[in-house]
């Protein structure tokens, strides 16, 4: 991974552009600290995909699940789905 300040990266940028687009990863500093990191469009979509898209589209794929079901899920029903284990037991020592 290449790195450049914002500084560098603003005179640089297309030939910094072209490198992402071949698949190069680029990261971006400020005062020597990273602040972003550049990366081409099909990495991109690889990562949000892999994370499965996250809460919304759960939430979208819950709504969809429930429009085509004719049955009510009523509360009682979805408090039977949640676990109600209170989770490992840790050791303060």
């Amino acid at each position: 991974m290449k790195t450049f300040s914002i500084a560098d990266a603003r005179s640089q940028l297309p030939k910094i552009i072209h490198a992402v687009e071949s698949g190069d990863t680029t990261k971006l500093t400020r005062r020597g600290k990273p602040v972003a990191v550049l990366l081409s469009v099909k990495e991109y979509e690889a990562l949000i995909n892999q994370r499965g898209g996250g809460l919304l589209q759960a939430l979208n794929a819950f709504e969809t699940l429930k429009q085509k079901t004719s049955k009510d899920i009523s509360d009682e029903e979805v408090d039977n789905w949640r676990d109600k284990s209170t989770g490992r037991k840790i050791s303060w020592d």
